[in-house]
């Protein structure tokens, strides 16, 4: 008995940490402009085996950290393996809107040489379109936010 409620604490545990979006968005804002937080958020999604809303997360994360990286090659490295796990992520689940956020928030703000924009009109209007849908008042403030800034 013990042990299956050790399993079980263990199981909630690891499922409350690994869905601890609040969390998440929160250092997804200050990663842009925080390197430890990034670095952090980066280590800590690594560890999961994401999937979703979590691995797009993760490859967001990543594709920020080329932001952070001082070596030409690793911003590079890391920029192409964060878009493909966003893009992964969004080809598991096409219809979630935070994982479009995600996408869309990265290739508005990438460069153009990186050739990473091809969804950047689709991902707009789709959040466009199911803005009153977020139920999440941080995550619906970050979509406003994002929609309604220039690049």
């Amino acid at each position: 008995m013990k042990l299956k409620l050790l399993f079980l604490l263990t199981f909630i545990f690891l499922s409350a940490d690994a869905q601890d979006f609040p969390t998440i968005r929160k250092n997804y804002l200050k990663a842009v402009s925080d390197k430890k937080i990034c670095k952090e958020m980066i280590d800590k999604l690594e560890k999961k085996n994401a999937e979703g809303l979590q691995l797009a997360y993760y490859g967001a994360f990543q594709a920020l950290w080329a932001k952070h990286a001082g070596n030409p090659l690793e911003k590079l490295s890391t920029f192409k393996k964060g878009k493909n796990n966003i893009d992964k992520a969004v080809k598991q689940q096409p219809k979630d809107l935070e994982a479009r956020f995600l996408r869309y928030s990265i290739q508005k703000e990438s460069p153009g040489f990186l050739g990473y924009k091809s969804n950047v009109a689709e991902d707009r209007a789709m959040l466009s379109r199911n803005i009153e849908n977020v139920d999440d008042p941080a995550l619906k403030q970050m979509i406003i936010q994002i929609l309604k800034s220039k690049s």
